[in-house]
């Protein structure tokens, strides 16, 4: 027949342990996250959050006469790593337009970088500058005469 073996008895000290270890890592997790959180966002979306809110009216003002326009960007990058911007209207291209862009990574691991472009045969617009690998927030503006349209778009 097999022995049994006989069972140690749990003690204060197992119980000590076991909420040591847990809340040791419990903190070790949090320090770690908050670290992570620190050195990847600034914390800054504007300079000066009263100027800015004295200019929100203008904004609502501008992005209503930006969606009269009916303007539709569609933004891709090629396999150069340029950036390619087809800009329609009611499904066909529009032409005559002025389009620039500065790119830059969404959490700021890299400078900024303007972005020029040139028209296509095809009716869209390719930048001239290729764009570095990965994540880029591009802030696009768009001009036809007095007619201006602003887009932020993320590329994966």
């Amino acid at each position: 027949m097999t022995e049994k073996r006989a069972r140690k008895a749990f003690t204060g000290w197992h119980m000590t342990a076991i909420l040591v270890a847990f809340f040791a890592t419990v903190v070790a997790v949090n320090f770690t996250m908050a670290r992570l959180a620190m050195s990847t966002f600034g914390g800054k979306v504007v300079e000066n959050s009263y100027v800015a809110s004295q200019q929100y009216n203008q904004l609502l003002a501008r992005a209503e006469a930006q969606d009269r326009l009916g303007w539709t960007p569609s933004v891709t990058r090629d396999r150069d790593r340029r950036v390619r911007i087809d800009i329609r209207k009611d499904g066909e291209p529009l032409a005559g337009l002025s389009v620039g862009a500065m790119a830059s990574h969404p959490l700021g691991r890299s400078a900024p970088l303007a972005l020029r472009f040139a028209a296509t045969e095809e009716g869209a617009w390719r930048s001239v500058e290729p764009l570095a690998e990965g994540r880029q927030r591009l802030d696009i503006t768009i001009a036809r005469g007095a007619d201006e349209a602003r887009y932020r778009i993320d590329l994966p």
